[in-house]
């Protein structure tokens, strides 16, 4: 776990910064998966799967060959529900 946190704060998150958003180490599954979270612009970005597998996969399979694969985890962020639950209660009232 924490040689992935290194790959990801030395080689994926200056590129991911780059463009505004970050990404967020999720779990390391007993089966050999990673499951990790976009955040920022990337967390909406349409080529996130694109930037899952050609650099978050690969610079993590270069440190941990033993990786099966890299899951993106999809949430809906705290402040988009926030936003609308405004909107739906403003509705109401």
């Amino acid at each position: 776990m924490e040689q992935m946190q290194q790959v990801i704060a030395q080689k994926v998150r200056p590129a991911l910064n780059a463009h505004d958003g970050d990404i967020e180490l999720v779990e390391v599954t007993s089966d050999g998966f990673v499951k990790v979270r976009f955040t920022g612009a990337c967390a909406a970005c349409p080529g996130a799967q694109q930037t899952l597998s050609e650099l978050v996969e690969t610079a993590i399979k270069e440190v941990c060959p033993e990786v099966k694969g890299v899951v993106l985890m999809q949430q809906v962020s705290e402040s988009l529900i926030n936003e609308a639950l405004k909107i739906l209660r403003k509705d109401r009232t």
